[in-house]
C-alpha cells in the first residue's frame, strides 16, 4: 500500500498512532485520536519518515517535546512520561512498518 500523496499518508499514519497508542492516567487509557494527539504527533514524526531517519531516540526527542496540558493547562507533562513501554513500541512498529511502504 504505497502511499504518495502527502496528505494520505499522514491522515493514515495520524488513525494508526490514535487508534494504537494511548496514554496511561490514573490506569485510564486515553487513546491520542480521543486526545486530538494523533495529528499533531503524526505531523511532527513525518519527516522522520521521509528522511529514513526513525531511531528510537530521535522519536522519545519528539515525544519528550509534546507537552499535554493537565488540569485546564495548570500543569503541562511531556507526551513521553503518559505513554507506557509498550505503546512506546507500537509506535516504533507502526513508523517502521510506514517508513517500510515509502
Amino acid at each position: 500500500m504505497a502511499k504518495t500523496n502527502t496528505t494520505e499518508l499522514l491522515e493514515a499514519l495520524a488513525a494508526d498512532i490514535g487508534e494504537n497508542v494511548y496514554m496511561d492516567i490514573a490506569k485510564w487509557h486515553l487513546y491520542l485520536s480521543d486526545a486530538h494527539l494523533s495529528t499533531p504527533l503524526a505531523e511532527q514524526l513525518y519527516p522522520l519518515l521521509i528522511s529514513s531517519s526513525v531511531n528510537e531516540n530521535r522519536v522519545q526527542q519528539i515525544l519528550s517535546s509534546m507537552s499535554v496540558k493537565l488540569g485546564g493547562g495548570r500543569r503541562e507533562v511531556p507526551l513521553l512520561d503518559l505513554l507506557p513501554m509498550q505503546c512506546q513500541v507500537t509506535l516504533m512498529d507502526l513508523l517502521e512498518k510506514y517508513q517500510d511502504q515509502l
